[in-house]
């Protein structure tokens, strides 16, 4: 009953010795006890019950008895970090027991052997108790062995013999009330799901086998192992580092088990490595080794070691001493038969070429780079850089480019199994190196066009093919109207009372958690090439007008690939680091614009854009032509407001993730019907001024007699247009704050027909009607429905990014949040979409070069031109820029013609300006 009902178990227990019983059955109560304390509170009275319980087995004159505790008590040793005594008390107790009870002391021992990562004494002992216990018929302990088997088998690589002794435990549980086992046989298969390489999986079992456990009331430390391993695998290390701290403080808590307290400060420590926090890497890792090295647990040790060195090398130390150590790290892991010995190979490898010692790095890197042909995704990946790195060594430049073609190509069937747009987005970062190797040989030997090649290669990939569309999952839909509904409710509250509700907080937190947790276990398609960037055709596109400036980064130095006239050229500009500082100087200043008083910093935020210029075009600004131009920045740079710089400022701007992305939309076709939308959201200090106005403007022509928002009739005598807050003409009070009040009016495709044009077809040509959706009809449900498929959309709603997690960034509806994975429900975005409130352009910045908002949210999904603000603006002012550029689509222009025309159009006072260059328009439409 300790683990099918561990609770009930410790009170039977203690009733048990309460009652004065026998010494045989007080045996078993303080053993009992002794596990419940073992596994789920203080491993120093867990001691003391079983030191107990083994007493009185020995006064009871039971030998199977004592030899059973002894098990349990070698277990609670070596678990507290007493290695000695507890192989002792194993020694004792295999020689005690008999038969049966022998073959479960072996089993045990077995554990123990795992647990010193002693694997093949692990193998030896469970192959001596399995046949033992199924002679018995022993069910239970039967699963148990196989478990543990097929568990040792995944730290040793061999995930098909694991896979069937879990299927073959997995039987035996089914026949059992074992609920705390059947838990453990979920945590395992979610186990040896990572180690085939099927993270979503992974992540799904091993959230069931959380939930389970919950149920039981049991701490789940080696689950936290588990799944940070499997966060770190998917890109989410700092995550991992997170929880792993987490379950450290909480297992010091209770004074729990010191062997999972060395484990978990290994595992925070690969992940602080990951997450760009070597110094707390090296003191993670470093408590570690201690902590091992004096459990006498010499294979996790060594892991710790290799983690150790990664971390010293990432503070910048680089020493011949490290070189040795690393290479006899490898050495000890490949003794192990342990799957990270290649990564210890490639380390040692990787700091003999930067010390120049040729000879010894191509030793290193040659052992390495033998794992490239077999196992999992990451251990491939290994292989190649490594294979990369010799043929660098060795002076190939096609080398080079072979073997990171040939390792990101295995990164790309990776991310192809994974759903979730963030796991294939952060997933990237594995492939980092390899671009970066790959773009230093492009740049040496291949020209500018191989450079934009490999450029490409490697930019912006999760906005390559849509993301897996979200299950119809009834959990995560009714978690998602939970969390809209109290994500509202929080809203109000901090605007009511001005400071936020904790309660709410908490739980708005947690359905968070639901809602991701449930996305990332969604599986990815089927591995496939996709399309492959073609220098020719885009430079085929582009003609001898349009010019695509493509920015690579080698180096920390910004390289300029100008694209047009059927060539590509490269000029060189200026650092990466500079020109990211001098954008923070500019969106500070933007944000000071955006009020009034401010027209002093007019001048210095020009001044800055001067210098920007300088920075990411250096002497390829005087060669752009007198044509369009799109900009193709890397994800460090996707707040620069472009039409800053002087050279852009006056022309056709528009502004893409990659040069595939803006070839993608080019073609992109624009939906049927030309179907519009104009959302307003609430709460708006200008009150969604522009969709008032534009929903006005749109009626007024074609169709007499249809009621407007706000009740009013177009063409009627005594209206007029709704020009901003005070000048209603509708008789809908304003409110107090001078916002507009709020009316019901939906307007729908079937009141009739307007203004021909609308930026959907040629001018002229009749159009539906927009939809207009504001107060209680701008609710998310039916936004979303309206979105899906339209031709334009126009949404004037509060925007929210969320830096810490970017697929919660939103836009405030009459419900609630409108977030990044609503967006991801959609069949079809969008064809065109404005967001016309501030933050919208906000990103992300993840994985090797990957963005992650609401703007690349809809890219994949249909729409084939955006435009979105980067910056806080003043709400005023956008009313005037968003009317000049609904004029220009009604005129037929793009995106990006119109505004360029907008701004030009706008009053010339520093307000309107900083308005102006905030907005970018993004895509080809």
């Amino acid at each position: 009953m300790v683990f099918a009902a561990p609770n009930e178990a410790l009170a039977r227990a203690e009733e048990l010795l309460a009652a004065d019983p026998s010494p045989l059955h007080a045996s078993v109560a303080h053993q009992v006890i002794g596990i419940w304390q073992r596994d789920f509170g203080d491993t120093r009275l867990a001691l003391a019950h079983l030191r107990r319980a083994r007493d009185l087995a020995s006064r009871a004159d039971s030998p199977e008895r004592e030899a059973d505790v002894l098990a349990t008590l070698g277990v609670a040793l070596v678990h507290s970090g007493r290695t000695r005594e507890g192989l002792a008390a194993f020694e004792r107790g295999v020689a005690r027991g008999t038969g049966h009870t022998r073959a479960r002391v072996l089993f045990r021992r077995a554990y123990v052997w795992w647990v010193l990562g002693r694997h093949r004494e692990a193998l030896e002992d469970v192959r001596r108790a399995i046949p033992v216990l199924r002679q018995a018929d022993d069910v239970i302990w039967t699963a148990r062995a196989l478990t543990l088997r097929a568990t040792v088998h995944l730290a040793l690589g061999s995930v098909e013999r694991a896979d069937a002794d879990f299927t073959a435990a997995e039987r035996l549980w089914d026949t059992t009330g074992q609920e705390h086992d059947k838990a453990d046989a979920v945590e395992s298969r979610g186990l040896a799901a990572f180690r085939s390489g099927d993270v979503p999986a992974a992540l799904r079992l091993l959230d069931e086998a959380e939930e389970r456990y919950a149920k039981l009331g049991t701490p789940t430390f080696m689950l936290t192992i588990r799944r940070c391993e499997v966060l770190m695998a998917a890109g989410l290390a700092t995550e991992a580092l997170t929880e792993a701290d987490a379950a450290t403080a909480a297992l010091d808590g209770i004074g729990g088990q010191s062997t999972r307290r060395a484990e978990l400060l290994l595992v925070a420590a690969r992940a602080a490595r990951l997450a760009g926090e070597p110094r707390t890497s090296l003191a993670r890792a470093a408590l570690a080794v201690r902590l091992f090295a004096g459990q006498r647990r010499t294979w996790y040790e060594t892991h710790a070691r290799l983690v150790l060195l990664e971390a010293r090398v990432a503070t910048g130390r680089a020493s011949g001493r490290l070189v040795a150590d690393a290479a006899a790290v490898a050495e000890r892991l490949a003794a192990f038969g342990a799957p990270a010995a290649p990564e210890a190979s490639l380390l040692a490898g990787r700091i003999a070429l930067g010390l120049g010692w040729t000879a010894d790095a191509e030793r290193h890197l040659a052992v390495a780079a033998r794992s490239r042909h077999g196992g999992p995704p990451l251990a491939r990946m290994t292989g190649w850089a490594a294979q990369a790195l010799r043929a660098r060594a060795a002076g190939s430049a096609r080398g080079v480019l072979e073997a990171c073609r040939r390792g990101l190509d295995v990164l790309d069937d990776h991310r192809m199994t994974l759903g979730a747009s963030e796991l294939r987005a952060r997933a990237t970062a594995q492939g980092a190196e390899l671009a970066a190797l790959a773009q230093e040989a492009s740049l040496v030997s291949g020209g500018p066009r191989r450079l934009l090649v490999w450029s490409e290669r490697w930019r912006a990939t999760v906005l390559a093919a849509p993301p897996t569309r979200p299950p119809a999952d009834p959990a995560l839909l009714s978690g998602m109207t939970a969390f809209r509904e109290i994500a509202a409710r929080a809203e109000e509250a901090r605007t009511d009372g001005g400071r936020p509700v904790p309660a709410l907080e908490r739980e708005q937190r947690r359905l968070e958690r639901e809602i991701r947790s449930r996305t990332l276990h969604m599986r990815g398609g089927a591995p496939g090439d996709g399309d492959r960037f073609d220098v020719g055709r885009l430079l085929r596109r582009l003609g001898d007008d349009v010019r695509l400036v493509e920015l690579a980064v080698l180096d920390g130095r910004v390289h300029v690939l100008l694209c047009g006239q059927g060539r590509v050229r490269r000029f060189a500009a200026g650092l990466l680091a500079e020109a990211e500082r001098e954008a923070e100087h500019v969106q500070a200043g933007l944000r000071r614009l955006a009020h009034p008083g401010a027209e002093a910093r007019l001048p210095l935020v020009e001044a800055a854009g001067a210098r920007l210029q300088e920075l990411l075009l250096g002497p390829a600004a005087a060669h752009l032509g007198s044509g369009p131009v799109v900009v193709v920045p890397p994800g460090r740079l996707h707040r620069v407001p472009w039409a800053l710089l002087p050279a852009l400022r006056e022309r056709v701007l528009s502004v893409s993730p990659s040069a595939s992305s803006w070839l993608r939309a080019s073609d992109t076709a624009p939906p049927p019907g030309g179907r519009q939308v104009l959302v307003r959201g609430p709460g708006l200090a200008s009150g969604g001024a522009e969709v008032t106005e534009l929903a006005e403007r749109y009626g007024a022509v074609g169709a007499p007699g249809v009621a407007a928002p706000g009740g009013t009739t177009p063409g009627a005598p005594g209206t007029g247009a709704y020009r901003g807050p005070g000048d209603r003409t509708d008789g809908t009070p304003d409110r107090a704050d001078g916002t507009p009040g709020r009316t019901d009016r939906a307007l729908g495709p079937a009141d009739g027909y307007g203004v021909p044009g609308g930026g959907a077809g040629s001018p002229g040509r009749p159009v539906p009607r927009p939809t207009v959706l504001e107060g209680d009809a701008a609710r998310v449900p039916r936004v979303l429905r309206e979105l899906d498929g339209a031709a334009l959309a126009h949404i004037a709603a509060h925007g929210t990014f969320r830096a810490d997690s970017p697929l919660f960034s939103s836009l405030r509806m009459a419900d609630g949040p409108l977030i990044v994975h609503d967006l991801e429900r959609l069949d079809r975005s969008p064809y065109r979409i404005i967001l016309s409130c501030c933050d919208t352009a906000r990103f992300a910045s993840v994985g090797a070069d990957e963005l992650l908002g609401l703007v690349t949210a809809l890219l994949p999904l249909g729409t084939a031109g955006v435009v979105a603000c980067s910056a806080p603006v003043n709400d005023a002012a956008v009313v005037p820029l968003m009317l000049a550029l609904h004029k220009g689509l009604d005129a037929g222009l793009s995106l990006a013609e119109a505004l360029r025309d907008a701004r030009a159009a706008l009053p010339g006072d520093a307000v309107h300006q900083a308005t102006g260059w905030a907005f970018s328009a993004f895509g080809a439409a």
